[in-house]
Order: C-alpha cells, then structure tokens, then sequence
C-alpha cells in the first residue's frame, strides 16, 4: 500500500470482519514499536481482538479502501460501569494526515451512541500530538492522567468525550 492520494471520502467505514485480523494488529503494532514498546495488554488484545474485544460487546472499525484493503482501524472496549474505551486507533503511517483518521473517528462516536454507553473515554501519550489534536477536535477533553486502574504504561493523557463542546 504505497498510494498516499487515497482520498478519505472514498473510504469506507467498516464493521469487523476475520480477513482483517491480522490489519488490526499490523496497524497497531507499526505505531506502538515506532514511538513506544508493544506492551503484554496490547499483545495480548491484538493477538485475539475477537475474545478480548468483539465477545464482551465491543467494536472494532475499519477505513478500507474500494478494494477492500484495511488502511486504518479503531476499536471500542465496554466496561462494567457503562464508560467505553476508545482503544487501538491507527491509519497506515503513509496516509496519516489525510482524513482517514477523522472518518475513523466519527464511526466510533456513531458505534458508542448505538452501544448506549455512559461515557467515551481514552488514554494516549502527548508524544502523538497530531492525534490529541484530532480526539480534541471532536470533542475529548483532558482529564487529570493517569485514568484511575489505567493498564497503558504509556498513557500520560487521559481524555473524556464531552459533545456538548465539541463539532
């Protein structure tokens, strides 16, 4: 996938389906190995998203292109309490910038409202500023970091869906 002109608009949002297995995990990894380490939690949901995500309700989206190629991925994890963990988001590193990201994000707002959870949240790390400034764009608020019983070593941001302030 060496085409950096896919335009976001033709990219459709996806549900999960098993011949993306393992584009979920590549585009997760690819991220994780290049601005921190893969951590045991992340092998252990990329390596078996349908038990560690997809069984206990949650959602795993895809941007894929007319020709069916995963180019970006996000994933849902709901908790106990009704709160919803935005979790595993990635876009192929030569479209990033592009859109897709956005798309991506705006199928997961529309994936929680039909989940019907109390509160959208995620953790992520100020090094990947371009992604705090899309999570704020639509209207994650900082919250104080750590999340209470965060799993991420990486994560010194914590952020809040809050819509009333947001696009």
């Amino acid at each position: 996938m060496n085409d950096s002109s896919v335009a976001a608009d033709s990219v459709r949002i996806v549900e999960y389906h098993p011949r993306w297995r393992d584009d979920f995990a590549r585009l997760n990894i690819e991220w994780l190995e290049r601005w921190f380490a893969v951590e045991p939690i992340d092998r252990e949901v990329l390596g078996d998203p349908e038990t560690h995500l997809l069984a206990g309700g949650g959602r795993i989206l895809f941007a894929v292109d007319a020709d069916d190629r995963a180019l970006g991925t996000v994933a849902l994890l709901p908790y106990a309490d009704g709160s919803v963990e935005l979790t595993k988001m990635a876009v192929a590193p030569e479209l990033r910038g592009g859109g897709i990201g956005r798309r991506l994000m705006r199928g997961a707002i529309d994936a929680f409202a039909q989940m019907g959870g109390r509160e959208l949240f995620l953790e992520s790390s100020t090094k990947l500023a371009p992604a705090l400034k899309l999570y704020e764009s639509v209207g994650f608020r900082h919250h104080p970091a750590p999340r209470p019983g965060s799993h991420y070593q990486r994560a010194d941001v914590y952020m809040i869906w809050e819509p009333e302030r947001g696009e």
